[in-house]
């Protein structure tokens, strides 16, 4: 029951940066490509017609998580509190952002909340992957000094940084050198992903530049990518073992790389769902290879005093996990219905759909 919680619970995390991710990035390409009236609304729409619905996935996550892995999930909450409740008010801001905008036909309103929704989802998308890159590092479980834990063995409090930045510290912090690379190459991938979704939604009359920007980002991402590898094995020189002791994890890789490779032939590529597919394969492919690298850990110790937290040591009893089961599957088939009915409703281009009005 463990396995099937854990391969439940990446599919939803991986189905919210999917969905929200294209929102991120939608956010990202709005602040920094988006120059005229027109457009700047309706990359708006596409995001705002959508943000909400998409964000019932990190709920679902959330609930999944306090259900199956308590004490996962007490252990990342408070040792994570201090980000979290940045990702809090960053979700916060660019929902009013898109909520606000159009409420007022005035120049200066408008910019407010355009720079609200804009720099909160590039702030969104560096966090999530900074959050990702704590992850695959590891954090000081216990709260070790000195070869002494002074907490139980699940707890931690990270600070943002500490004065060293470095992953490999005793006590590192949230941000370090190597998570910031990490977050760097979740903003990069989200700009894509969010470039290939206003293509597909919009008319907008950025889209044709729109092919050259993913390709420029996917050269970027693809040097990112060799260079976070590489700087992984220096952070967890153990990081591949698990592709060469199950070969078939392999598949996860490959579905990033499909995702990446294929980017660069955006320019030949004339449908816009096709470019949509590809950069769903990337964030895909790039989640399920970094939690298949760990498993079954969930969260790696830093120290050799405290063991890391796994899928059956944090897990809740049986019991719970069998009732939950049943639960699971009608709430997966109420999910579904509502996400094949928004997009039903919600279908082709948005250009002329209300919203915020």
């Amino acid at each position: 029951m463990e396995l099937f919680w854990f391969i439940l619970i990446a599919l939803v995390l991986a189905i919210f940066f999917v969905l929200d991710g294209y929102d991120f990035g939608t956010g990202i390409i709005h602040l920094f490509f988006a120059k005229k009236e027109k457009d700047k609304k309706v990359i708006a729409k596409a995001a705002g017609l959508f943000w909400d619905s998409n964000e019932v996935w990190l709920v679902a996550a959330g609930g999944m998580l306090f259900m199956a892995f308590p004490t996962f999930y007490a252990s990342v909450f408070s040792g994570f509190y201090l980000p979290l409740i940045i990702v809090l008010w960053l979700i916060i801001f660019r929902a009013i952002g898109l909520e606000f905008r159009s409420q007022f036909n005035n120049e200066m309103w408008t910019s407010i909340w355009d720079k609200s929704f804009g720099v909160s989802s590039l702030l969104l998308a560096l966090f999530f992957g900074i959050a990702l890159g704590n992850i695959v590092r590891g954090v000081n479980l216990g709260s070790v000094e000195n070869g002494k834990s002074l907490h139980e063995a699940h707890y931690f409090f990270l600070p943002l940084w500490d004065s060293s930045f470095s992953p490999l510290s005793e006590t590192p912090g949230v941000i370090d050198w190597f998570t910031l690379i990490i977050g760097i190459i979740a903003v990069v991938t989200l700009a894509i992903h969010g470039a290939t979704w206003i293509r597909l939604k919009t008319e907008a009359s950025i889209n044709k530049k729109l092919k050259t920007v993913i390709f420029n980002l996917t050269i970027v991402l693809i040097v990112l990518t060799v260079f976070s590898i590489i700087v992984w094995q220096i952070v967890n020189p153990n990081s591949l073992n698990n592709f060469v002791e199950r070969p078939y994890l392999i598949v996860f890789p490959l579905l990033y790389l499909i995702g990446l490779f294929g980017l660069l032939f955006i320019k030949k590529i004339k449908k816009d769902n096709h470019g949509f597919i590809l950069s769903t394969l990337l964030i895909i492919g790039g989640i399920t290879s970094s939690l298949a690298s760990l498993f079954p850990v969930i969260l790696p110790s830093t120290n050799t005093i405290n063991e890391s937290l796994t899928i059956y040591n944090t897990a809740t009893e049986n019991y719970g996990l069998s009732i939950a089961f049943n639960w699971a599957i009608v709430g997966v088939i109420l999910v579904v219905i509502y996400f094949i009915i928004q997009k039903r409703l919600l279908k082709g281009k948005i250009d002329k759909m209300d919203y915020g009005h």
